[in-house]
C-alpha cells in the first residue's frame, strides 16, 4: 500500500471546509434475530445461529422481529426523530460473499424514525446539535474470516471462511445530514458523537454497544470544498472503524489526504476506504455506489410497519435522560471537579461508573477503579474495559475495600482474578485466601518478630524518629504477604513504642 501524502492538518483547514457525515450501525439485542427465530448473541460455533430464513433458502419466509421494532422506536425517539405513522422495509440488491441470499432487507424511502438532532458535547465543553437524516431498520450481514496474508483481509489471503451466524441480526443505521462549521474540531466530534450515540442506546438498554465486538460500528465520510463553495464535494466513506479513537484519527487523515489530492489540482474518487488501526492510514475499497445501484424495491414478503400512536407515546414517556443533561447532572451530584469529570468522559466509561454507583459505590471510588486499574489491564489485553468486569462486581470490590476486608494491594490482585473468570470477588477472596489478617494478635507476633531483628527502632521511635516504624511495617506486610492492613501495623508499632 503506497504511502500517500498529506497536507499539514492547520494549513487543509485554511484551504478548504470540512464537510462530515456519519453512519452508526446499532445491532440490536433482541433474544431472537429480525426476520426469524435463530438465536441472537455473540459468539458460537460457525454457521450454527442460522435458520432457512437467514441463510435465504427457497420457500423460507420473514417474520418481523416486534421486540426489534420497539427498540428501534425508542432510540429514534431518543435522537429527537419524528416516527413514521407507515414505515416499509425494501430489498437493497448487491452480490457479496456474507449476503446469502443477494438482497439485504433494509428500509429506504420509508425509514420508521426521519429528521432528528442529537446534541454533542466536546471535551472543552463546546456543544455541537447534529442533524439526523434517518434511523432505519435492517438485518445484517454474515461474517468474512480472511485466511491467509498479513493483513486479515482479503487482499493477499489464502483463502475466505463465511459465517452466517451474524446475518440476519437486527440493525439500526442512523445517518446524519451533512455536518458543516465543525472547522478543526471536526475529528473529534466525530469521537463524540459516536460516543454519544453509544451512550444513548445503553441507556436505553437496547444494544450491548460493544466496539470490540461489532454491536456498534461507524462509517465516516468526509468531503472538502474550497471555502465559500455552496456545492459539496466528493466524499469519501471510511467503513466500519471500530473504536472512538480510531473515528477522530480516520477523519483526520482524511481531511489530511484529500486536501493534498485537490492542493496539487488532482479529484477525489467517490469510495469506501478502509481505516489501518496499525499504521494510522485509510486505503481504497471499493467505488461507492449510489442509492440507484442497489435497485431498491419493496420487500413483497413483509407488510408495512403501523405502530400504534399509543405504543410511540408510551415508549417516549420512558425514555431516559439525554447524554448532555446526564453528563451535566452527574458532574454536579458527584462533585468532580472539571478535569476529573472530563477524565470519565474521555475514558468512554461514564455509564460503567453509573452503575458502578447505582450499585453503592462512592463516585470517588468508582473513578478511581475504572479509569485506573480496569482501564490499564484493558489497555494490556487491546479490549474495551467495559469486557473486563461487571460494575456489580466493581462495587462489590469497592466494598470490601471501604470495610477493610481488602487492602487496595489485595484488591488489584482480587480483581486480577475476576478479569480471568475465577468467580466473583468474594469467590475470588475466599479461594485464594487474599482476605486481610484483622487478628491483632497475629498482626502483634509479626511485629515481635520485626523488632527483634532491628531492636533499635523502639529506641528510635522513642526519640521522636517515628518514620523509623516504616522499616517494622515494611517487614510485617512482607511477613504477611501484603495482607495486613499497614495503617493497623502503624498503630500496632506506636503503641509498643510508648508501652
Amino acid at each position: 500500500m503506497a504511502k500517500a501524502d498529506l497536507m499539514d492538518y492547520e494549513k487543509a483547514l485554511e484551504q478548504f471546509e470540512v464537510v462530515l457525515g456519519f453512519e452508526v450501525h446499532v445491532e440490536l439485542a433482541t433474544k431472537t434475530k429480525m426476520f426469524s427465530d435463530a438465536p441472537n448473541f455473540f459468539g458460537g460455533e460457525p454457521n450454527t445461529n442460522v435458520t432457512p430464513v437467514d441463510l435465504g433458502l427457497p420457500g423460507s419466509l420473514p417474520v418481523v422481529n416486534e421486540q426489534a421494532v420497539r427498540y428501534s422506536i425508542s432510540l429514534g425517539l431518543a435522537l429527537g426523530c419524528s416516527i413514521a405513522e407507515s414505515s416499509r422495509f425494501a430489498r437493497k440488491n448487491y452480490f457479496y460473499p456474507d449476503n446469502p441470499k443477494n438482497y439485504q432487507v433494509s428500509q429506504f424511502d420509508e425509514p420508521i424514525a426521519f429528521e432528528g438532532e442529537v446534541e454533542v458535547e466536546l471535551p472543552d465543553g463546546t456543544i455541537f446539535a447534529i442533524p439526523i437524516e434517518r434511523a432505519h431498520m435492517e438485518e445484517d450481514a454474515g461474517k468474512l474470516t480472511h485466511v491467509g496474508g498479513s493483513t486479515g483481509r482479503i487482499q493477499g489471503a489464502e483463502y475466505s471462511l463465511v459465517d452466517y451466524n451474524r446475518a440476519g441480526i437486527p440493525l439500526v443505521e442512523i445517518v446524519t445530514k451533512p455536518i458543516i462549521g465543525a472547522g478543526a474540531k471536526g475529528p473529534e466530534l466525530g469521537a463524540a458523537y459516536v460516543s454519544t450515540i453509544r451512550d444513548i442506546v445503553r441507556a436505553l438498554g437496547v444494544s450491548e454497544a460493544r466496539m470490540e465486538r461489532g454491536n456498534l460500528r461507524c462509517d465516516a465520510n468526509v468531503s472538502l470544498r474550497p471555502h465559500g463553495q455552496e456545492e459539496l464535494g466528493t466524499r469519501t466513506e471510511t467503513k466500519n472503524v471500530n473504536s472512538f479513537r480510531s473515528v477522530e484519527r480516520a477523519v483526520r487523515y482524511e481531511i489530511q489526504r484529500q486536501a493534498a489530492i485537490l492542493a496539487a489540482g488532482g479529484t477525489i474518487t467517490q469510495e469506501t476506504r478502509h481505516w489501518h488501526e496499525d499504521t494510522g492510514r485509510t486505503s481504497a475499497g471499493r467505488p461507492k455506489s449510489d442509492a440507484d445501484d442497489y435497485r431498491y424495491f419493496p420487500e413483497p414478503d413483509l407488510l408495512p410497519v403501523v405502530p400504534p400512536r399509543e405504543l410511540v407515546e408510551e415508549l417516549r414517556l420512558a425514555l431516559p435522560e439525554a447524554p448532555v443533561a446526564q453528563r451535566r447532572r452527574l458532574k454536579s451530584e458527584w462533585g468532580f471537579a472539571d478535569l476529573e469529570f472530563q477524565d470519565v468522559v474521555n475514558s468512554g466509561l461514564l455509564t460503567e461508573l453509573v452503575e458502578t454507583v447505582a450499585a453503592g459505590a462512592s463516585p470517588q471510588a468508582a473513578r478511581k477503579w475504572w479509569t485506573g486499574e480496569i482501564a490499564r489491564l484493558a489497555n494490556a489485553q487491546g479490549v474495551e474495559a467495559s469486557s473486563l468486569v461487571s460494575p456489580l462486581h466493581v462495587s462489590e470490590l469497592i466494598a470490601l475495600v471501604d470495610s477493610g476486608e481488602l487492602t487496595d494491594r489485595l484488591a488489584r490482585q482480587v480483581l486480577e482474578g475476576v478479569v480471568a473468570g475465577e468467580g466473583s470477588p468474594s469467590e475470588v477472596v475466599e479461594a485464594r485466601g487474599l482476605e486481610v489478617v484483622s487478628d491483632d494478635g497475629a498482626l502483634i507476633a509479626a511485629i515481635d518478630e520485626a523488632l527483634a531483628g532491628q531492636p533499635d527502632v523502639l529506641a528510635k521511635i522513642r526519640d521522636g524518629k517515628v518514620q523509623a516504624a516504616g522499616a517494622v511495617i515494611g517487614a510485617v506486610m512482607k511477613a504477611m504477604k501484603g495482607q495486613a492492613d499497614a495503617a493497623r501495623v502503624r498503630e500496632l508499632v506506636l503503641e509498643r513504642a510508648q508501652a
